[in-house]
């Protein structure tokens, strides 16, 4: 699985610019603020559609323009694809595969997966549970078109809820329509706790095997998905999984008039993290944290191998310059055998350690 060209127009700092990649390691050289994350974010967004840095798409158009164009010309399940995507901002998003347009972001699914990695995400063990739900879901939303398609409708109906629950008050008749929004976020709910519990236990074992080879065998990484209190098993049919959601909505249902906000449901799942026995939030080291987001980075692009069979690209932002040598060069033992994208500022020593292609970027211009 691999980009081979991308093409951007009127994208973040990029007027216009077409790159070719090769199909091994490519270095992505340059000072800050010049536009290499950019490129990485436009990859990513070809796979999903999802940007993993903008809010919206409107920031991802360039300042002064009326829309913008990502274009990937990607070989993936022995085939070609164009991948073409046109943002407006005053329309709708265009999607279309090899010419052919796609209503659902989620069809992309299959054509192109990437795993990005970025200095942030090396806070994933410490920030809160958001972090850890944002992981799950951009994992998920490449690997199954149901959890995309679940996700974005359950998102639509908890934004809606929320605009009922704060209005209710002055508006007394809203309410009625609550029990329709808790039926139908129960039901893309469910089809959520199914598709993370599972992802869990997959990324239990692998990320467990990475975090003992970083760190010498020293230490024990375990992982535990948690959900909604009332469901008792993750993995049980989903028409139970419905039924116990529903539970949880009508034990929270005054809390949730009172409070005007939404409070039950997989919106607040989490993945608990120990390190040796120990709640690695509140006990663990930097060191120890940031093996483990290395663990579960590494761990997301053994799954998605495994479910596909295919390598993900893996898109690393800077990240080397925040490890330390032991570090580095565990990330960089483990990077073989798929297409890698990694941005940094010393050229030299990349250039040494992973050879490839090295492509100079400056105020959004590559050569």
């Amino acid at each position: 699985m691999q980009i081979n060209k991308l093409l951007l127009e009127d994208f973040r700092n990029y007027a216009g610019q077409e790159i070719t990649f090769s199909p091994h390691c490519n270095v992505i050289c340059g000072e800050n603020a010049q536009g290499k994350t950019n490129l990485l974010e436009a990859v990513v967004y070809l796979s999903c559609a999802r940007s993993p840095r903008a809010r919206t798409e409107r920031e991802l158009i360039r300042f002064g323009a009326e829309g913008a164009r990502v274009r990937g010309e990607l070989f993936s399940r022995e085939r070609d694809f164009v991948v073409d995507i046109s943002l407006s901002a005053a329309h709708r998003r265009k999607i279309s595969v090899n010419q052919v347009p796609i209503k659902r972001a989620g069809e992309l699914s299959g054509v192109l997966g990437t795993v990005f990695f970025c200095p942030e995400d090396l806070q994933l063990i410490r920030d809160g549970a958001a972090a850890r739900r944002r992981f799950m879901d951009q994992s998920l939303v490449q690997l199954r078109p149901r959890y995309a398609e679940a996700l974005s409708e359950y998102n639509r109906l908890y934004e809606h809820k929320t605009r009922i629950l704060r209005d209710s008050d002055e508006h007394p008749s809203l309410r009625d329509t609550l029990p329709d929004f808790n039926y139908r976020m129960a039901l893309a709910g469910a089809v959520l706790i199914h598709y993370r519990a599972r992802f869990c236990a997959r990324l239990a074992e692998y990320a467990a095997t990475a975090h003992r080879e970083c760190s010498g065998g020293r230490e024990e990484l375990a992982l535990r998905y948690e959900t909604v209190k009332t469901v008792s098993d993750p993995f049980a049919a989903q028409e139970q999984i419905v039924a116990q959601l529903l539970r949880h909505q009508a034990e929270h249902a005054q809390a949730e008039l009172t409070s005007h906000l939404c409070l039950s449901g997989p919106h607040k799942d989490d993945i608990a993290v120990t390190i040796g026995g120990n709640a690695a939030r509140q006990f663990s080291s930097q060191g120890q944290t940031r093996t483990a987001a290395l663990a579960f980075k590494l761990a997301e692009r053994d799954i998605y191998n495994e479910i596909t069979g295919q390598a993900p690209v893996l898109l690393l932002d800077d990240v080397l310059s925040e490890l330390d040598v032991h570090r580095q060069e565990f990330v960089l033992n483990r990077i073989s055998g798929g297409q890698v994208l990694i941005t940094c500022c010393e050229e030299d020593r990349l250039e040494t350690l992973l050879g490839g292609t090295v492509l100079h970027v400056e105020e959004g211009k590559v050569r």
